[in-house]
């Protein structure tokens, strides 16, 4: 009978150094971070705000706020609005938005084809990108019947939540989708919202396998959306695409059936028209 061997103790498990936060550095401007504070405080639903709102909602004292708010009044972002003591963004800043659309070369290569769907399928086209842990919108080509008035260019959703943010993911490293869904907010959006982290691997790994992606009524409700990533000569997504009809005239079985198509072929046709190949 051959020896049992002496049972070992399991290696002791060190943890893994934490990662050094990069506001830590001496290259990082302080005074840059709160200026983005300022204006992104107005991200919620109040499009003018008094100083005392502003501090408060950018997390600053009044006497930051106070300089920021001048600062930014001074270069032409911000305004005092007529009569009030609130202040308002100006129109200035869009043209950091229209910089980086006109640069976007996915967007040049993709509004042909979503111009196409749009007419031909009289559906919306959308193209978004991943930002985060969220998809924004950076193109958007509405159909004879507008379903969602209040997206718009510029608008986010969580990526986990959305069709095209699926497709996008399935098209991502295991690590960068754990890492992504680390980062979201599992909190429903809709009674119909799935936000259990196993069935949102599971459609994501579905989506990686069909090469698209079908959601309804999880974001926006009475949507549906059918949605294929658009990747480049290595098969990693660099955007997404998607159709959006309405509840009242589509079920999801026939926007399957009828849209898959569309959106797989444009987005086969951007990736090969931008990057020259495409893998699968």
């Amino acid at each position: 009978m051959p020896k049992l061997s002496k049972a070992t103790t399991a290696p002791e498990v060190t943890e893994a150094p934490a990662k050094a936060d990069p506001r830590d550095s001496s290259l990082f401007v302080g005074s840059a971070e709160k200026t983005f504070q300022i204006l992104h405080a107005f991200d919620g639903p109040h499009r003018q705000m008094p100083l005392s709102d502003i501090a408060k909602t950018a997390g600053l004292d009044r006497s930051a706020a106070q300089r920021m708010v001048y600062t930014l009044e001074v270069l032409g972002y911000l305004r005092r609005v007529h009569g009030t003591r609130n202040y308002a963004l100006t129109p200035k800043i869009l043209q950091f938005s229209y910089n980086y659309l006109r640069a976007n070369d996915v967007i040049e290569k993709a509004s042909p084809y979503l111009l196409e769907i749009s007419r031909s399928v009289g559906e919306t086209a959308n193209l978004q990108e991943l930002d985060g842990h969220e998809i924004v919108f950076v193109a958007r080509f509405p159909g004879r019947h507008l379903v969602n008035i209040d997206i718009m260019v510029g608008s986010r959703l969580p990526a986990y939540f959305t069709a095209s943010g699926t497709a996008i993911l399935s098209r991502l490293s295991m690590d960068e989708r754990e890492e992504i869904l680390s980062r979201t907010v599992l909190r429903p959006q809709t009674p119909y919202t799935v936000y259990d982290p196993g069935r949102l691997r599971e459609r994501v790994q579905e989506a990686a396998e069909k090469g698209y992606a079908i959601i309804t009524n999880e974001t926006v409700m009475g949507d549906i959306s059918v949605a294929a990533a658009i990747t480049d000569e290595h098969g990693r997504a660099v955007a997404g695409l998607n159709i959006s009809v309405p509840t009242t005239r589509w079920t999801p079985e026939r926007a399957e059936q009828e849209l898959a198509q569309h959106v797989q072929v444009a987005a086969t046709s951007i990736s090969i028209n931008k990057f020259g190949g495409y893998q699968r």
